[in-house]
Protein backbone atom coordinates (compact mmCIF):
# COMPACT_ATOMS: atom_id res chain seq x y z
CA UNK A 1 0.00 0.00 0.00
CA UNK A 2 1.33 3.24 -1.04
CA UNK A 3 1.45 5.99 1.56
CA UNK A 4 -0.04 9.13 0.92
CA UNK A 5 2.47 11.74 0.15
CA UNK A 6 4.05 14.40 2.68
CA UNK A 7 2.78 17.67 1.94
CA UNK A 8 5.28 20.50 1.62
CA UNK A 9 5.35 24.19 2.03
CA UNK A 10 8.32 26.35 0.82
CA UNK A 11 9.16 29.40 2.58
CA UNK A 12 11.51 31.06 0.64
CA UNK A 13 12.40 30.46 -3.04
CA UNK A 14 16.03 31.41 -3.37
CA UNK A 15 18.91 29.98 -4.08
CA UNK A 16 18.86 27.06 -1.02
CA UNK A 17 15.35 26.22 -2.36
CA UNK A 18 16.77 26.03 -5.67
CA UNK A 19 19.67 23.56 -4.75
CA UNK A 20 17.26 21.34 -3.21
CA UNK A 21 14.43 21.74 -5.91
CA UNK A 22 15.64 18.76 -8.21
CA UNK A 23 15.36 16.34 -5.20
CA UNK A 24 12.11 17.56 -3.81
CA UNK A 25 10.80 17.24 -7.32
CA UNK A 26 11.58 13.92 -8.15
CA UNK A 27 11.20 12.66 -4.59
CA UNK A 28 8.21 9.85 -4.80
CA UNK A 29 7.07 10.52 -0.64
CA UNK A 30 6.97 14.55 -1.49
CA UNK A 31 4.21 17.03 -3.17
CA UNK A 32 5.50 20.31 -3.00
CA UNK A 33 1.83 22.14 -2.62
CA UNK A 34 2.74 25.98 -1.40
CA UNK A 35 5.52 28.49 -0.80
CA UNK A 36 6.14 31.76 0.60
CA UNK A 37 8.25 34.51 -0.88
CA UNK A 38 7.90 38.11 -1.35
CA UNK A 39 8.98 38.24 -4.89
CA UNK A 40 6.41 37.89 -7.49
CA UNK A 41 8.35 36.52 -10.24
CA UNK A 42 9.55 33.40 -7.96
CA UNK A 43 5.69 32.78 -6.51
CA UNK A 44 4.75 32.72 -10.41
CA UNK A 45 7.29 30.61 -11.13
CA UNK A 46 6.42 27.95 -8.52
CA UNK A 47 2.60 28.07 -9.49
CA UNK A 48 3.63 27.03 -12.98
CA UNK A 49 6.00 24.60 -12.18
CA UNK A 50 3.61 23.01 -9.69
CA UNK A 51 0.14 23.98 -9.92
CA UNK A 52 0.15 24.97 -6.16
CA UNK A 53 -0.49 28.46 -3.94
CA UNK A 54 1.48 31.08 -3.39
CA UNK A 55 1.52 33.57 -0.48
CA UNK A 56 3.53 37.03 -0.02
CA UNK A 57 2.79 35.81 3.98
CA UNK A 58 4.39 33.41 6.11
CA UNK A 59 1.34 32.58 8.56
CA UNK A 60 -0.94 32.97 5.65
CA UNK A 61 0.82 30.13 3.89
CA UNK A 62 1.06 28.40 7.16
CA UNK A 63 -2.82 29.11 8.51
CA UNK A 64 -4.73 28.44 5.01
CA UNK A 65 -2.65 26.00 2.86
CA UNK A 66 -2.97 22.03 2.45
CA UNK A 67 0.68 21.40 4.56
CA UNK A 68 2.05 18.77 6.45
CA UNK A 69 5.73 20.34 6.84
CA UNK A 70 7.78 23.74 5.62
CA UNK A 71 10.69 24.21 4.37
CA UNK A 72 12.45 26.99 5.90
CA UNK A 73 14.63 28.19 3.26
CA UNK A 74 14.83 31.72 4.58
CA UNK A 75 17.05 34.00 5.76
CA UNK A 76 19.35 32.75 8.96
CA UNK A 77 17.62 35.61 11.20
CA UNK A 78 14.09 35.00 10.20
CA UNK A 79 14.59 31.27 11.58
CA UNK A 80 12.83 31.36 14.90
CA UNK A 81 10.09 33.04 14.38
CA UNK A 82 9.15 31.45 11.06
CA UNK A 83 9.49 28.00 13.29
CA UNK A 84 7.54 29.23 16.00
CA UNK A 85 4.73 30.36 13.60
CA UNK A 86 4.56 27.08 11.99
CA UNK A 87 4.09 24.97 14.86
CA UNK A 88 1.06 27.81 16.00
CA UNK A 89 -0.50 25.73 13.08
CA UNK A 90 0.84 22.46 13.96
CA UNK A 91 3.13 22.01 10.76
CA UNK A 92 5.89 19.85 10.82
CA UNK A 93 9.67 21.70 10.19
CA UNK A 94 12.61 21.00 8.07
CA UNK A 95 15.17 24.35 8.86
CA UNK A 96 18.04 25.01 6.27
CA UNK A 97 21.47 25.36 8.31
CA UNK A 98 22.42 27.23 10.58
CA UNK A 99 19.88 26.93 12.64
CA UNK A 100 19.76 29.87 14.25
CA UNK A 101 22.12 32.77 15.47
CA UNK A 102 21.86 31.85 19.43
CA UNK A 103 21.84 29.49 21.81
CA UNK A 104 18.91 31.17 23.62
CA UNK A 105 16.55 30.89 19.43
CA UNK A 106 17.76 27.18 18.97
CA UNK A 107 16.15 26.52 22.65
CA UNK A 108 13.11 28.32 21.91
CA UNK A 109 12.93 26.21 18.72
CA UNK A 110 12.62 23.12 20.04
CA UNK A 111 10.56 24.08 22.65
CA UNK A 112 7.79 25.40 20.89
CA UNK A 113 7.88 22.48 18.44
CA UNK A 114 8.20 19.89 21.34
CA UNK A 115 4.91 22.03 22.64
CA UNK A 116 3.41 21.13 18.90
CA UNK A 117 3.89 17.56 19.05
CA UNK A 118 5.95 17.94 15.31
CA UNK A 119 9.44 16.75 14.60
CA UNK A 120 12.11 19.74 14.03
CA UNK A 121 14.70 18.42 11.52
CA UNK A 122 17.57 20.64 10.81
CA UNK A 123 19.74 20.55 7.41
CA UNK A 124 20.56 20.04 4.85
CA UNK A 125 23.88 19.72 6.19
CA UNK A 126 26.34 17.43 4.57
CA UNK A 127 26.06 14.92 7.37
CA UNK A 128 22.97 13.77 5.52
CA UNK A 129 25.09 12.18 2.56
CA UNK A 130 25.33 8.65 1.91
CA UNK A 131 29.46 8.22 1.86
CA UNK A 132 29.80 9.79 6.24
CA UNK A 133 26.59 8.08 6.83
CA UNK A 134 27.84 4.83 5.79
CA UNK A 135 31.18 5.22 7.51
CA UNK A 136 29.65 5.49 10.47
CA UNK A 137 27.52 2.41 9.89
CA UNK A 138 31.40 0.74 9.04
CA UNK A 139 32.64 2.37 12.59
CA UNK A 140 29.63 1.13 14.91
CA UNK A 141 29.73 -2.70 13.22
CA UNK A 142 33.36 -3.17 15.31
CA UNK A 143 35.05 -3.93 11.91
CA UNK A 144 37.45 -1.11 12.43
CA UNK A 145 38.11 -0.49 16.29
CA UNK A 146 37.24 2.64 18.15
CA UNK A 147 38.04 5.71 16.32
CA UNK A 148 40.53 8.14 17.88
CA UNK A 149 41.20 11.39 15.34
CA UNK A 150 38.88 12.98 12.61
CA UNK A 151 40.65 15.30 9.91
CA UNK A 152 38.40 17.56 8.20
CA UNK A 153 39.54 19.79 5.78
CA UNK A 154 38.05 22.12 3.10
CA UNK A 155 38.85 24.79 0.50
CA UNK A 156 36.08 26.68 -1.55
CA UNK A 157 35.58 30.04 -3.20
CA UNK A 158 32.32 30.73 -0.82
CA UNK A 159 33.10 33.91 0.35
CA UNK A 160 33.36 35.55 -3.61
CA UNK A 161 30.07 33.50 -4.36
CA UNK A 162 27.35 36.70 -5.04
CA UNK A 163 26.27 37.49 -1.87
CA UNK A 164 23.64 39.87 -0.07
CA UNK A 165 25.31 42.55 2.17
CA UNK A 166 23.95 40.49 5.55
CA UNK A 167 25.90 37.45 4.17
CA UNK A 168 29.10 39.65 4.90
CA UNK A 169 28.35 40.46 8.57
CA UNK A 170 28.87 37.97 11.12
CA UNK A 171 26.30 39.92 13.23
CA UNK A 172 23.52 39.06 10.78
CA UNK A 173 24.60 35.45 10.24
CA UNK A 174 27.27 36.16 7.64
CA UNK A 175 30.44 34.18 6.77
CA UNK A 176 31.71 31.06 6.94
CA UNK A 177 31.80 29.84 10.81
CA UNK A 178 27.53 30.07 10.08
CA UNK A 179 27.13 28.80 6.60
CA UNK A 180 30.21 26.27 6.72
CA UNK A 181 31.29 25.01 10.11
CA UNK A 182 27.66 23.78 10.32
CA UNK A 183 28.11 21.59 7.51
CA UNK A 184 31.92 20.72 9.24
CA UNK A 185 30.67 20.22 12.74
CA UNK A 186 27.89 17.74 11.91
CA UNK A 187 29.91 15.69 10.14
CA UNK A 188 32.50 15.53 12.69
CA UNK A 189 30.01 15.06 15.58
CA UNK A 190 28.59 12.15 13.13
CA UNK A 191 31.84 10.87 13.09
CA UNK A 192 32.64 11.57 16.24
CA UNK A 193 29.91 10.21 18.36
CA UNK A 194 28.03 13.62 19.07
CA UNK A 195 29.17 15.07 22.10
CA UNK A 196 32.42 17.60 22.24
CA UNK A 197 33.52 18.68 25.28
CA UNK A 198 35.71 21.58 24.53
CA UNK A 199 36.29 23.49 21.29
CA UNK A 200 39.94 25.67 20.59
CA UNK A 201 39.84 27.60 17.22
CA UNK A 202 40.97 30.39 15.45
CA UNK A 203 39.58 32.62 12.53
CA UNK A 204 40.44 34.20 9.08
CA UNK A 205 39.11 37.38 8.40
CA UNK A 206 41.83 38.89 5.76
CA UNK A 207 39.86 40.65 2.90
CA UNK A 208 38.65 44.33 3.76
CA UNK A 209 36.23 44.05 0.83
CA UNK A 210 34.82 40.84 2.64
CA UNK A 211 34.09 41.94 6.19
CA UNK A 212 33.58 39.03 7.87
CA UNK A 213 35.13 35.27 8.53
CA UNK A 214 36.42 33.53 5.59
CA UNK A 215 38.12 30.94 7.31
CA UNK A 216 38.57 28.95 10.36
CA UNK A 217 40.55 26.13 11.89
CA UNK A 218 39.44 24.23 14.56
CA UNK A 219 40.26 21.78 17.22
CA UNK A 220 37.17 19.70 19.02
CA UNK A 221 37.73 17.29 21.78
CA UNK A 222 34.62 14.42 22.43
CA UNK A 223 33.98 12.92 25.77
CA UNK A 224 35.05 9.56 24.09
CA UNK A 225 38.69 10.85 23.42
CA UNK A 226 38.30 11.33 20.24
CA UNK A 227 39.54 14.99 18.67
CA UNK A 228 38.78 16.25 15.41
CA UNK A 229 40.71 18.88 13.88
CA UNK A 230 38.53 21.01 11.28
CA UNK A 231 39.86 23.93 8.38
CA UNK A 232 38.17 25.67 6.01
CA UNK A 233 38.88 28.22 3.63
CA UNK A 234 36.50 30.05 1.58
CA UNK A 235 38.92 32.56 -0.01
CA UNK A 236 39.04 30.82 -3.43
CA UNK A 237 42.51 29.92 -3.89
CA UNK A 238 43.56 25.90 -3.36
CA UNK A 239 40.37 23.87 -4.13
CA UNK A 240 39.81 20.69 -2.68
CA UNK A 241 37.56 19.39 -4.57
CA UNK A 242 41.05 18.03 -6.32
CA UNK A 243 41.13 15.30 -3.34
CA UNK A 244 37.76 14.18 -4.80
CA UNK A 245 38.58 13.47 -7.86
CA UNK A 246 36.91 16.99 -8.89
CA UNK A 247 33.91 15.98 -8.15
CA UNK A 248 31.97 19.17 -6.63
CA UNK A 249 30.39 19.25 -3.06
CA UNK A 250 26.46 18.98 -4.55
CA UNK A 251 27.32 15.46 -6.69
CA UNK A 252 28.39 17.57 -10.14
CA UNK A 253 31.35 16.79 -12.30
CA UNK A 254 34.01 20.14 -11.83
CA UNK A 255 36.81 21.22 -14.32
CA UNK A 256 40.19 23.21 -13.90
CA UNK A 257 38.55 25.95 -16.63
CA UNK A 258 36.61 26.73 -13.40
CA UNK A 259 39.48 28.38 -12.18
CA UNK A 260 39.00 31.80 -10.48
CA UNK A 261 35.48 31.84 -11.75
CA UNK A 262 34.31 33.47 -9.21
CA UNK A 263 36.33 35.93 -8.09
CA UNK A 264 36.46 37.49 -12.14
CA UNK A 265 32.91 37.56 -11.85
CA UNK A 266 32.85 39.53 -8.48
CA UNK A 267 35.46 41.81 -10.05
CA UNK A 268 32.16 43.03 -12.96
CA UNK A 269 30.52 43.91 -10.22
CA UNK A 270 30.67 47.83 -8.25
CA UNK A 271 27.99 48.14 -5.56
CA UNK A 272 26.11 45.85 -3.12
CA UNK A 273 23.15 46.37 -5.04
CA UNK A 274 24.62 45.24 -8.02
CA UNK A 275 26.27 41.65 -5.95
CA UNK A 276 22.74 41.68 -4.34
CA UNK A 277 21.09 41.43 -8.42
CA UNK A 278 23.67 38.96 -9.51
CA UNK A 279 22.78 36.63 -6.83
CA UNK A 280 19.31 37.08 -7.65
CA UNK A 281 19.64 35.85 -10.57
CA UNK A 282 21.01 32.43 -9.27
CA UNK A 283 17.52 31.93 -7.52
CA UNK A 284 14.57 30.03 -8.44
CA UNK A 285 12.28 32.89 -10.61
CA UNK A 286 11.90 34.16 -14.27
CA UNK A 287 15.05 33.09 -15.57
CA UNK A 288 15.18 29.70 -13.41
CA UNK A 289 12.58 26.92 -12.59
CA UNK A 290 12.03 23.11 -12.56
CA UNK A 291 12.43 23.37 -16.22
CA UNK A 292 16.27 24.01 -15.31
CA UNK A 293 17.23 21.48 -13.23
CA UNK A 294 18.65 17.72 -13.48
CA UNK A 295 19.55 15.01 -11.70
CA UNK A 296 21.13 13.33 -14.54
CA UNK A 297 25.44 13.24 -13.81
CA UNK A 298 25.10 14.18 -9.89
CA UNK A 299 26.75 11.75 -7.87
CA UNK A 300 27.02 11.43 -3.61
CA UNK A 301 27.85 14.92 -2.01
CA UNK A 302 30.47 15.67 -0.26
CA UNK A 303 32.19 18.60 1.67
CA UNK A 304 36.03 18.00 1.56
CA UNK A 305 38.54 15.87 2.30
CA UNK A 306 37.34 13.82 6.22
CA UNK A 307 39.88 11.49 7.33
CA UNK A 308 39.00 9.02 10.32
CA UNK A 309 41.38 7.19 12.47
CA UNK A 310 40.53 3.94 14.12
CA UNK A 311 42.23 1.34 15.69
CA UNK A 312 42.12 -0.89 12.67
CA UNK A 313 42.29 1.26 9.82
CA UNK A 314 42.00 4.65 8.30
CA UNK A 315 38.70 5.58 6.34
CA UNK A 316 38.23 8.19 4.18
CA UNK A 317 34.71 8.91 2.76
CA UNK A 318 34.56 10.22 -0.56
CA UNK A 319 31.61 10.67 -3.29
CA UNK A 320 32.03 7.23 -4.59
CA UNK A 321 32.86 5.34 -1.61
CA UNK A 322 34.58 4.44 1.26
CA UNK A 323 38.30 4.15 1.01
CA UNK A 324 39.96 1.82 3.99
CA UNK A 325 43.49 1.44 5.01
CA UNK A 326 43.92 -1.12 7.05
CA UNK A 327 46.53 -2.42 8.73
CA UNK A 328 48.33 -4.44 5.92
CA UNK A 329 46.40 -3.40 2.72
CA UNK A 330 44.21 -1.19 1.37
CA UNK A 331 40.32 -1.59 -0.05
CA UNK A 332 37.18 0.48 -1.18
CA UNK A 333 33.68 -0.46 -0.24
CA UNK A 334 32.08 0.99 -3.37
CA UNK A 335 28.53 3.06 -3.78
CA UNK A 336 26.29 2.61 -5.92
CA UNK A 337 25.21 6.57 -7.54
CA UNK A 338 22.40 7.97 -6.28
CA UNK A 339 19.27 7.83 -8.08
CA UNK A 340 17.76 10.75 -6.24
CA UNK A 341 21.00 12.50 -5.46
CA UNK A 342 20.17 14.65 -1.52
CA UNK A 343 17.24 12.20 -0.61
CA UNK A 344 18.88 11.32 2.23
CA UNK A 345 17.41 14.72 3.91
CA UNK A 346 13.77 14.13 2.53
CA UNK A 347 13.95 10.37 3.80
CA UNK A 348 14.83 11.41 6.97
CA UNK A 349 12.15 14.06 7.43
CA UNK A 350 9.57 11.70 6.10
CA UNK A 351 10.44 8.94 8.40
CA UNK A 352 10.39 11.42 11.31
CA UNK A 353 6.71 12.53 10.86
CA UNK A 354 5.77 8.78 9.71
CA UNK A 355 6.92 7.87 13.57
CA UNK A 356 9.09 5.47 11.32
CA UNK A 357 12.36 6.20 13.03
CA UNK A 358 13.82 9.16 15.11
CA UNK A 359 15.67 11.80 13.04
CA UNK A 360 19.36 12.12 13.60
CA UNK A 361 19.25 15.71 12.72
CA UNK A 362 16.70 16.96 15.37
CA UNK A 363 15.98 20.00 17.42
CA UNK A 364 18.66 19.17 19.84
CA UNK A 365 21.22 17.78 17.38
CA UNK A 366 21.07 21.17 15.31
CA UNK A 367 21.25 23.14 18.82
CA UNK A 368 24.37 21.01 19.55
CA UNK A 369 26.18 21.79 16.26
CA UNK A 370 25.28 25.28 16.93
CA UNK A 371 27.20 25.49 20.27
CA UNK A 372 30.04 24.23 18.17
CA UNK A 373 29.75 26.84 15.84
CA UNK A 374 29.37 29.54 18.70
CA UNK A 375 32.36 28.51 20.04
CA UNK A 376 34.40 29.02 17.13
CA UNK A 377 34.04 32.75 17.54
CA UNK A 378 34.23 33.15 21.20
CA UNK A 379 37.47 31.32 21.06
CA UNK A 380 38.58 33.06 17.96
CA UNK A 381 37.84 36.24 20.20
CA UNK A 382 38.98 35.50 23.60
CA UNK A 383 41.76 33.40 22.66
CA UNK A 384 40.38 30.74 25.12
CA UNK A 385 39.06 27.41 24.72
CA UNK A 386 35.34 26.88 25.44
CA UNK A 387 33.13 24.30 27.10
CA UNK A 388 30.43 22.30 25.88
CA UNK A 389 27.12 22.58 27.63
CA UNK A 390 24.06 21.67 24.94
CA UNK A 391 25.70 18.32 23.14
CA UNK A 392 23.97 15.31 22.75
CA UNK A 393 24.99 11.82 21.67
CA UNK A 394 24.31 10.13 18.08
CA UNK A 395 21.71 7.16 18.65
Amino acid sequence: MTSTPVRIGISGLGRGFMLLLPTLAAHPDIQLTAAFDPRADARRQFEQDFSGSTFDDFETMCRSAPIDAVYIASPHQLHRVQVEIAAQYGKHVLVEKPMALSIEDCQAMIHVMQKAGCQLIVGHSHSFDTPYLDTVKLIRSGAVGQPRMIQALNYTDFLYRPRRPEELDTAQGGGVVYSQAAHHVDIVRLLGGGVVTRVTAQTGNWDPTRKTEGAYSALLTFDNGVFASMTYSGYAHFDSDEFNDWSGELGQARSLDEYGRARTALMQVSSPAEEAALKNRRAYGTSLGLANTSLQGIGHNHFGLVLVSCDKADLRPTPSGIEVYGHTEHHTIPLPAPTIPRREVLDELVSAIRGKASPIHSGNWGLATMEVCFAILESARSGQTITMKHQCALT
